[in-house]
Parts: structure tokens; sequence; C-alpha cells
């Protein structure tokens, strides 16, 4: 007789198995890496912007799950709005009729962005990029897309084909046409925008990748230039948007810029299902909606799906209702202000940027011999791994998850659930001060493992 499946049963039976599962099944360097950097917890719980352990020691969430968990997990409103359309048993996906739910929420999303007019619902922040440079390419009818070194923008063929990382790229040609032009270069824009092939541009308001924001009149400018030679701008607010810069978008920080294409996902899924949408223009959608025959000219299987649909909905109404997008403007402020404060006593720390509940924490090479010489031995070995000797003892000593924001960067990134108030911004800046205080004036422990990092550099070379 077969058994009824019973979920809490199977964990409780084989979630201890987790690593093992992991290695033996899937990405196998995954344990292998949290096993080497000592990041092989085990929580059990979560709620908010917090975890807990089997012990029940709390974690505090620097990361959101890379910025998905916007509300942070386990939202109230996102959980009854996903237990209510469940409990609907509505003919969801049937794919001849147009239920309410991507209306709605297609007319909510616009409604922060009112110069756009139409949505495209996908499944992922990749797929909102790949349904971008589909469109952008049709619509104008030329091939080449432009992007920006650093940049992130995804990991499927055409999304990889603008991504700035040559790590991510290596071993994957031949990707689609496309050259990348410096964040801020009017001038290289320019020249590229001359030879007349060229789609769009498509940019970050501010990069994941290092935190650097596009300088102060850049995107109107490109805007003009690419609009003057009929090619398109497209925002990538996949994780800059819905509110983690402090306004609704990232691009809404600088006045009169209205991208052709803007591409979201991450929060508005409420961590629970994926989702990624891209808003666009009228014109450009009804270029590629020609005609009848073209009515799934690009679609997604499971796009626009009930579950999916209410998630997005409910992330909307929390945020206007709890004011997140202030809350993130206020609280990233103060962490920002306060981290800012520390650059000018600890050597090691070269800079403090980012906007609302994005901050970048960059470290830079000492003045004084003792320290400088650590350093040195550090980039000898591997740019990025003193970041990573600060990222550890966060988590190991006190508790709080962050990453390093990008391979061989020697930059820490917050992207903390947009729910964070300002005792979480104090106990990260207040733990973040203990490890440079023990990074600057002891540190045996901490540069310790520094060397065991430059170990395991030199043998994955």
């Amino acid at each position: 007789m077969t058994k009824e499946f019973d979920l809490a049963a199977l964990l409780a039976e084989r979630g201890a198995e987790r690593y093992e599962l992991h290695a033996r099944h899937l990405n196998h360097q995954l344990p292998r890496m949290l096993h080497t950097i000592g990041f092989d917890k085990v929580y059990e719980r979560a709620e908010g912007a917090h975890f807990w352990d089997a012990d029940g020691n709390d974690y505090l969430d620097m990361l959101a799950g890379f910025a998905v968990m916007g509300l942070g997990r386990h939202h109230p409103v996102v959980r009854k709005a996903l237990h209510d359309v469940l409990d609907a048993s509505l003919a969801d996906l049937t794919r001849f009729d147009c239920p309410p739910l991507p209306g709605l929420l297609a007319e909510k999303l616009l409604s922060y962005s009112p110069h756009l007019d139409r949505v495209f619902f996908g499944n992922s922040g990749t797929e909102a990029v790949e349904t971008a440079l589909k469109f952008a390419r049709y619509a104008t009818g030329r091939q080449r897309i432009l992007y920006c070194p650093h940049a992130f923008h995804g990991l499927t063929a055409g999304s990889l084909s603008v991504n700035g990382e040559d790590g991510f790229r290596k071993g994957f040609a031949p990707l689609l046409p496309d050259t990348a032009v410096p964040l801020g270069d009017l001038d290289a824009l320019a020249r590229e925008l001359k030879k007349g092939d060229v789609a769009a541009l498509i940019v970050e308001p501010v990069q994941g990748k290092g935190v650097h924001e596009a300088p102060p009149g850049y995107l109107l400018a490109a805007q003009e230039l690419l609009h003057r030679h009929k090619a398109l701008l497209i925002a990538d607010e996949v994780q800059t948007g819905l509110g983690r810069t402090g306004k609704f978008y990232a691009y809404q920080h600088s006045d009169g810029v209205e991208p052709d294409l803007v591409c979201v996902a991450k929060a508005l899924s409420g961590g629970y299902v994926p989702v990624g949408a891209t808003l666009g223009k009228d014109w450009i959608f009804q270029k590629v909606y020609s005609s009848m025959d073209r009515v799934q000219v690009h679609s997604a299987s499971f796009g626009s799906n009930a579950q999916a649909m209410a998630a997005g909905l409910a992330v909307l109404s929390v945020m206007e209702n709890e004011e997140i997008v202030a809350n993130a403007a206020a609280v990233g402020e103060r962490l920002k202000s306060r981290l800012a404060e520390l650059v000018d006593r600890y050597e090691l720390l070269a800079d403090v940027r980012g906007r609302g509940l994005m901050i970048g924490i960059e470290f830079g090479r000492p003045r004084s011999l003792k320290l400088r010489s650590r350093w040195t031995m550090l980039q000898a070995a591997r740019k990025g791994l003193f970041a990573q000797m600060v990222v550890v003892p966060l988590l190991q000593r006190h508790r709080i998850l962050t990453q390093v924001s990008g391979d061989h960067l020697e930059v820490i990134k917050l992207i903390p659930p947009l729910i964070v108030d300002t005792d979480d911004a104090d106990r990260f800046v207040d733990a973040f001060t203990e490890v440079m205080e023990d990074a600057h004036h002891g540190g045996g422990l901490m540069w310790d493992f520094g060397k065991t990092l430059v170990k395991q550099a030199v043998a994955n070379r």
C-alpha cells in the first residue's frame, strides 16, 4: 500500500542529510564552499529579517536571499494571499482565457511608472531581461545590445551576453552581439550609437557587483543619446526595484529618466513564488505582438500563474500600507551614515556607498607596515580574501549573514530585507565595528583564518 505523502515526516527523517544530498545530487561545489568558509549552518526557522538555529540562536539576515526577501520571510499578508488563492481552486493556466489576477497586478505595477503601458510576466529576473532584450531587438530591427562592465543581468544565454563578469561568460560563447561601454562614459556610448546597429543599452541604476551608482545626470543624458539614435533604454531593476534604494525604482532618483523597458523580479515574489516582469511602452508591445498570428511569439509556460500574481499583489499592498519604501530610505540612511563615520577610524576601510538599503563597504590597502604586509599576502593569493575574512566573523561571532559583493572584489554588500529597523542597523554597525577593531588591533584568529583562505585559494588554482 502506498504511503500518503507527509512533508513534515520526510523533513524530520531526512533533513539532517541536507549537505550530503547536495554534494551527491546537486552542485557539489556548494557544500564544499560552505564547509570551507564555515557557513555550513543549519537554520531551523525564519521570520522577518531573522533566522534561528536548532539551539534557538538568532541570526540577522543582511542578505535577503540576494534581495528576494524584500518583506523578510513569511510575511503574514503574503502568506494569507497564497492560502486564499490555493483555497479558491481557480482554473489557472488554461492558456485560453484572460484571468483577472495578471491584469490586476500589471495595472498596479504600471501605476508606479506611469510612462509605461504594458507588462509581460515570466518567472525570474533573467527571464525579465531576456524578454527586454528580445523586445528591444525586434522593435528596433537591430541586433546589438550595449551593457556596462561589472553588470550582472542574469545567467541564461541572452542575459549572459550582457553580463559584465568574465568569470560567468567564460566557456559559453558564442553569445548575442554585444558591446561593453563603461558606466558613466557618454563618449563611449555615443561612439557605439553612431554605428547605427544598436538596439538598446541595458543598465542597472545601481550595479549589484561592487554597488556602483550611475553618475549624476548619466541616465538622462544616455536616454537622450539613445533616443536620438532610435535606440532604447532598458533599466534592470531586478535587484534595485520595489523600494530597495529608497524610491520605488532606482532610476527615479534621476529626474526626467523614463526607460523604454524596465525589468523587475526578486522582491515581487514575496519570497514564495518565482516571478519576473518586463514593463514597456505600448508601441514596443504593439510591434512584438503585431497580429493574432504572433499572439504566442513570446510566452512562458508558468508566466502569470495565479500564485505568483497573488503574491505580487500582496507584496505591493504591504509596501503601501506599511510604508516600506520610506523605511528603506530612513533605515538605509542611518546605516550608511554610521558606517561612513568609521572610514576615518580604520585604515583598512576605504569607502561606504550606496542608496537606501543597498550599501557597499569597500576595503583598501592600509598605510601601516604591519597591516600592509598582511594585506599584500592576501592580495597575492586572491583579491577578495580580506572581505571574506570580515564576512566570516560577522556570521560566526555575531550571527549576521552578509556576502562579498562579487568575485575578486574587496567589497561587502548589504541588501537586507526592507523591513529591518534601526535596532537591526545598529546591531550590524556594532558587530562590524568589533570585527574591524579585531582586524586592526588584534585579529590573531581573524588573520589566521586569512592564511587558511590563502591556502585554499592557492589549492584551487
